[in-house]
């Protein structure tokens, strides 16, 4: 593991660049789990602010590009091309709070994938602050989207 998974190891490996890349780094991670940090909600120009507020939906981008880094990660050192994926669905959404922009804290994201194979990942995600659970759910990501979107194009 390198010493430090933070925003610039993040950004050369997910497509998220510049603001768009919401995730400053990794906290901990395993072959099933990732924590992740963010500091970005409080700032005026976040990219996903509307009419003056970051809404709490805003954190499903948040968990979906924590589930991007775990996939990352895990194809570290591999000799193939890494996979785009695809968020796909989002079930069970639950919502403790209405905005993000609002709270003071950085949000920790967890995401933890419960199953999966070479084409899919199916992870259960909670987003908090250091005091408070803000939201949680699961999301079904295809792996390899860019096959989806292309077919017939070879690896």
């Amino acid at each position: 593991m390198p010493l430090k998974l933070d925003r610039a190891w993040i950004e050369h490996r997910i497509p998220h660049q510049g603001r768009m890349c919401l995730i400053d780094e990794v906290v901990d991670w395993s072959a099933d789990r990732i924590v992740c940090s963010s500091g970005g909600h409080r700032a005026a120009d976040h990219p996903l602010r509307a009419h003056g507020r970051l809404g709490i939906a805003c954190g499903i981008e948040l968990a979906a590009q924590a589930m991007a880094v775990h996939g990352a990660i895990l194809a570290e050192g591999s000799t193939g091309r890494p996979r785009a994926g695809l968020l796909a669905s989002v079930r069970g959404v639950h919502f403790w709070a209405a905005r993000l922009d609002d709270v003071e804290s950085n949000l920790l994201c967890e995401a933890v994938r419960i199953m999966g194979d070479q084409g899919t990942a199916l992870y259960e995600f909670e987003l908090r602050s250091s005091a408070l659970r803000l939201i949680s759910g699961r999301a079904a990501v295809v792996l390899d989207a860019g096959r989806i979107a292309h077919p017939g194009s070879t690896p």
